[in-house]
């Protein structure tokens, strides 16, 4: 979202009160991703840097200033791996994402659910770092925050302008900022705050990694109002891993895993479980789950082509992070099938043709590699047993 766009969206966002809360933002055409990247050199143990570099060819410096241009700061294109340590990766994985990320400048996690392994990281000074504006990823837990509360149900349709109405599908499928608007109205800020905590929003997603620095939640409610917080993550700071436990909590029914980053592979294979708290979310799940699917099959991330790897799950974000500034594109996914279930979760910074839409394509491009080569049927593994290392959240919920 540009600059003139975000002022208008605060100008509108006044009004949030009374219907008709606000437009929808417009999208801009997402940029298609670069070709992919040189494949992996075999051994894991060899410096990162050699490794994992992308193809000789360097961006032009023509595109590099065109990147430039505008209120951004931070390029489109860059060398995501630089600096990367992968001794402890799953290689194929970390092929697939390297690949599909290619020059972009970005970052693509990938993660186990089930037992909160991280399998790669791709650009782990972007990853580990204290987090972006969260965009439209914010109106994951926004949504089950407004079905804990009964604030609405799934099929209730609410009203967004003349006589259109929308359902909670519909509008997480499409990314409706005004039906979001209207939940973020009708929960307030204190519920809102107390979900996003208990989603593990604000703090540390992972177990002792080494680097990782936790979000950030305001302490008050925005200038901008509820309705910017609850569609756009006004005033809300969130890292790619706080994003990968929450979409894999939704992927295992409720368990908001610590994510364990492995050192070396003796360590990956000793990895068990280890459980933050439990959600007590699943049959919310199955309530949000239509529109996150909607979301690849006609929504936002449409782009990605089609259902493969199973049934893939996922909500895309697209906005302009002001204290950077950088514009942000971000893909929050997870796939299920027979064999596994699997997360990935994209951000891409930069400038013009960063999207939303264009992370569901990276996601979408390391989902295609690892079906190809019938990743999750060749990993699975008997399940391990959970070790809950941290109290459920014991805390009243504002207004009950």
């Amino acid at each position: 979202m540009s600059f003139i766009d975000r002022r208008l969206w605060v100008a509108i966002a006044a009004l949030a009160a009374a219907p008709p809360l606000f437009a929808a933002a417009a999208k801009k055409p997402a940029h298609k991703p670069a070709a992919p990247i040189a494949p992996l050199v075999a051994a894991s143990n060899r410096p990162a840097k050699k490794a994992l570099r992308p193809s000789a060819k360097a961006t032009p410096k023509a595109t590099k200033a065109k990147t430039l241009r505008g209120p951004w700061r931070v390029p489109t294109f860059a060398d995501s791996t630089e600096g990367d340590r992968i001794d402890g990766d799953d290689l194929t994985v970390r092929r697939a994402a390297v690949e599909a990320l290619g020059k972009l400048n970005g970052t693509v996690v990938v993660a186990d659910p089930q037992t909160g392994r991280i399998l790669t990281i791709v650009n782990q000074k972007l990853a580990l770092r204290d987090g972006f504006q969260p965009c439209s990823t914010v109106k994951v837990p926004v949504a089950l925050a407004a079905l804990s509360e009964s604030v609405v149900e799934r099929d209730t349709r609410i009203r967004l302008y003349g006589k259109t109405t929308m359902s909670m599908t519909e509008a997480l499928a499409k990314s409706n900022n005004q039906y979001f608007a209207s939940l973020g109205q009708k929960l307030g800020f204190e519920r809102v705050s107390y979900y996003a905590r208990l989603f593990g929003l604000g703090e540390k997603a992972g177990l002792d990694i080494e680097g990782e620095q936790a979000g950030l939640l305001p302490p008050a409610p925005p200038k901008n109002g509820m309705g910017m917080m609850t569609s756009f993550g006004d005033g809300i700071a969130l890292t790619p891993l706080e994003l990968t436990a929450l979409v894999s909590a939704l992927a295992n029914g409720g368990n908001l895993n610590y994510l364990q980053y492995p050192k070396t592979q003796e360590e990956a294979q000793q990895i068990l479980p280890r459980i933050k708290r439990h959600l007590d979310i699943e049959p919310l799940i199955s309530e949000i789950k239509p529109g996150m699917h909607g979301a690849v099959q006609y929504g936002t991330a449409r782009r990605i082509g089609a259902d493969f790897m199973g049934s893939i799950f996922g909500k895309t974000g697209t906005c302009t992070d002001e204290r950077t500034p950088t514009h942000l594109g971000w893909f929050g996914s997870f796939a299920e099938t027979s064999h596994g279930k699997l997360a990935v979760v994209v951000l891409l910074t930069g400038g013009t043709g960063v999207s939303g839409p264009a992370a569901a394509m990276v996601a979408g491009s390391v989902y295609k590699t690892l079906e190809a080569v019938d990743y999750l049927a060749n990993a699975t593994a008997e399940p391990k047993p959970p070790v809950l290392l941290a109290s459920p959240v014991q805390a009243s919920v504002v207004g009950q």
